[in-house]
């Protein structure tokens, strides 16, 4: 059982520490409490330290001895702690370095080996003892050293261990810390300094392959499984639900008239893909008039990726359809060297009645374009998550980028296209992605085979896009723009449609209109100026 409240799903380990006494072998095998009474150590006083203090030599020389006496007599009578001895040869099938830092003597280390029967001292890549002259734990000095002898960064280098002095080191050391749980009641307090906490050497097995790369090939079953158990769907119209085998989906649509299909990948980096692949997909379906109902996704993993990584964008996937009232119906998983980030291509289906389906050739001269919340949302959230560096280099304000970070949550144009939709002035609509507000239009008029004249000085520019694009030499109107919906209606609704928009606390204004002719008809201050084509999206100079 797992009892740390969340995982992390950056984590990645590539090297492991083990504590000895109580962590490798069973606890119990030493009783500090008679160790206290006859060294004439304090209640409270670690022993070590306790005869660190002593100032008589000889004394002290003599503490050590009776201590050592103590570790050697329950050493001989230890055993392994059970599964310790799995976990081991686990992780080196796994080509993880494995190694010891213990306050033991090290020879009470090679007497309790002697009780293990699959490994051996050999097995580690070094063994720590209280004897080499390195500081004992707490002290994180000695996982610095460990770090530096596996060639790995301290974040990467998991400290396992059954008291608090194991975590204090890790800690301090800035290494992820995993506490073999052996209290029967509650925790003690220092509990909380664990990343991971497991109760028996097979869950935290489970625990540390959460954050060990995964191999290529298809996402292992047992983990896919444990998130597809958590997946329930109440849809009486999906007839096959997704599940380990299944390779397809059915969606029985007998009541529906017309169903809606949209296939798209997200190829740019981001934190925020999962949610992100849900809802670049049902935005297209909205502009159609249909709803989003269901989602597939194919998503392909970069070699390196730790499955508790991996299991955070699925979990994404899942909870932003169950906010959007979309059932995750399928898709496939796999870790392969042909990408090397994370890639999801999502194919979402929605229905509508035949009646309400909106179509772009339904646009006619004296329509008002309108344009909702601002050009570049989504570029401008994309270039503050992946970017934030090269802006502050520019000069750009942490307090505008922290901003624009939180306008990734602004993407999904579903509530305005819904109150479009359900408008009778609305003839279509069209939502702003790859190659920004320029190309959205340029498409737009394309197919609604009608000329847009646009007023450049009406279309809406969020502050921090324009610091950004000042301040990267890239062009707002090219840039990507999931989050803005153009809206194409009759004259004398636009302004109902844009106060019923407004009301939900969106953003929206008039910008043109549609006229006779092809193309785009730009103009600025009433004069007429040429309107910008892109080959490639603007965020592409930054990659």
């Amino acid at each position: 059982m797992t009892t740390q409240a969340e995982w992390h799903s950056e984590l990645q380990i590539e090297a492991v520490v083990f504590d000895f006494d109580g962590t490798l072998t069973a606890p119990g095998s030493l009783d500090f409490h008679q160790i206290r009474n006859a060294l004439g150590c304090p209640k409270n006083s670690p022993v070590l330290e306790f005869i660190d203090q002593t100032t008589d030599r000889r004394k002290k020389t003599d503490l050590y001895n009776q201590l050592t006496a103590f570790e050697m007599e329950a050493a001989r009578h230890s055993a392994p702690n059970p599964g310790m001895e799995a976990l081991v040869l686990f992780l080196k099938k796994r080509q993880v370095p494995v190694g010891i830092v213990s306050r033991n003597s090290r020879q009470a280390i090679m007497t309790a080996f002697t009780n293990f029967k699959n490994i051996s001292p050999l097995d580690f890549q070094f063994i720590v003892s209280r004897e080499d002259n390195l500081p004992h734990k707490p002290n994180p000095d000695t996982l610095w050293w460990a770090a530096n002898k596996m060639a790995i960064a301290p974040k990467n280098l998991l400290m396992v261990g059954d008291y608090k002095f194991d975590l204090e080191a890790g800690r301090a050391a800035g290494c992820p810390t995993a506490l073999l749980a052996r209290f029967e009641n509650d925790p003690p307090q220092w509990a909380v300094l664990a990343d991971m906490t497991a109760t028996s050497s097979m869950d935290l097995m489970e625990q540390i392959r959460l954050h060990l790369p995964l191999p290529a090939g298809k996402f292992p079953n047992d983990l896919l499984k444990q998130y597809l158990d958590k997946v329930h769907t109440n849809d009486p119209e999906l007839l096959i639900n997704p599940g380990i085998g299944e390779d397809t989906a059915a969606v029985d649509t007998r009541g529906h008239e017309v169903m809606v299909l949209k296939s798209d990948p997200v190829t740019f980096a981001t934190d925020a893909i999962g949610s992100y692949a849900v809802l670049v997909n049902a935005n297209d379906i909205a502009t159609s008039g249909a709803k989003p109902r269901w989602f597939l996704a194919t998503i392909l993993f970069p070699l390196g990726i730790t499955p508790a990584n991996a299991l955070s964008v699925l979990e994404a996937l899942h909870n932003v359809c169950a906010r959007e009232k979309i059932v995750l119906c399928g898709g496939h998983t796999e870790v392969t060297d042909a990408v090397t980030r994370t890639i999801i291509s999502g194919m979402m289906l929605g229905t509508v009645t035949a009646d309400k389906l909106l179509d772009k050739r339904n646009i006619q001269p004296g329509d008002q374009i309108l344009v909702t919340k601002g050009v570049s949302v989504e570029g401008t959230a994309l270039i503050a998550r992946e970017f934030a560096g090269r802006l502050i280099q520019q000069g750009v304000m942490e307090t505008t980028i922290n901003r624009a970070v939180q306008l990734l949550s602004d993407i999904s144009i579903l509530t305005e296209a819904q109150i479009a939709a359900q408008h009778p002035g609305t003839s279509a609509l069209h939502d702003v992605t790859e190659g920004g507000l320029a190309t959205a239009l340029a498409e737009f008029a394309t197919a609604g085979k009608q000329a847009i004249s646009v007023d450049l000085d009406k279309i809406p520019i969020l502050p921090e896009t324009a610091v950004f694009c000042r301040a990267l030499k890239i062009e707002p109107l090219g840039l990507i723009g999931s989050g803005s919906l153009i809206i194409a209606c009759r004259k004398d609704t636009a302004r109902q449609i844009c106060d019923a928009i407004r009301q939900q606390g969106i953003n929206v204004a008039v910008i043109g209109e549609v006229i006779q002719g092809e193309g785009i008809r730009a103009h600025r201050s009433g004069r007429p100026v040429q309107w910008l084509s892109f080959e490639a999206d603007e965020i592409t100079k930054l990659f």
